[in-house]
């Protein structure tokens, strides 16, 4: 077989079939990773105490630990949860459910890993965004007659979601790049697919070399979409300059 009939017949194929998985993977990992992070870095910055503690643990464990490990063991580890369940909680007629939610399918298992660690990293970017804010912006408010909901609804929110962007989506270019990940939970997404097709037929540098070429479009259109984004927002003074 030629280069063009193993470029044309076999990789290429291969990996548009590899491609569309990714981007399964990456759209709803990247969307509600952006949404939990929100929450997540508004509770951080102006909930009430309890919270703040409780969601510190929650980026501290997220960002502190490789997600290789985190992907692994929701797949792989916690299972093994339903080992305890099942002796107690099946002598007394609970439904198999109850402990069958542990046992997640791969692909539920990398958007849930994927999801919970892009959150802990944007909850950064957000709650920094937040604590920019001048305090002049809130006595102004204040003076106007504002709850302190309507100043952050308002007010506070519109400014720091403005400055997070770059932040977020940074983010959001490194959610491309480790949803390859997905490939140590038997996912065969773009790199999986380059790396069945590699150990097949032996060309490991075609392979790796075309895979790297698709992960460089999708996080050169990504970037061009956002900044497209974040010039879409900005304000004259506020975010990009003019």
């Amino acid at each position: 077989m030629n280069t063009w009939e193993f470029y044309t017949t076999i990789l290429i194929p291969a990996l548009n079939k590899g491609l569309a998985l990714s981007i399964e993977i990456i759209i709803p990992s990247a969307i509600l990773g952006l949404m939990l992070g929100i929450l997540t870095g508004a509770g951080r910055a102006v909930g009430p105490k309890w919270l703040r503690k409780l969601l510190e643990i929650y980026v501290s464990i997220f960002r502190g630990t490789p997600l290789v490990v985190q992907l692994t063991m929701w797949y792989y580890g916690f299972p093994t949860i339903t080992r305890f369940l099942e002796p107690i909680l099946k002598p007394r007629g609970w439904p198999s459910f109850t402990w069958d939610i542990f046992m997640m399918q791969p692909f539920t298992a990398a958007v849930f890993g994927f999801t919970l660690c892009s959150a802990a990293y944007h909850s950064e970017y957000i709650r920094g965004a937040l604590l920019s804010v001048r305090r002049g912006q809130f006595l102004a408010a204040e003076s106007l007659g504002f709850t302190k909901l309507q100043t952050f609804l308002f007010i506070t929110a519109p400014i720091a979601l403005r400055r997070a962007v770059p932040g977020c989506g940074n983010e959001i270019i490194y959610l491309i790049k480790y949803s390859s990940l997905a490939l140590l939970i038997s996912i065969r997404e773009l790199t999986g697919q380059s790396n069945h097709i590699a150990s097949l037929y032996f060309r490991h540098m075609e392979c790796y070399l075309l895979t790297a070429i698709y992960y460089l479009a999708m996080v050169t259109v990504a970037t061009v979409l956002l900044n497209r984004l974040e010039r879409l927002i900005s304000l004259p003074g506020m975010g990009r300059a003019s």
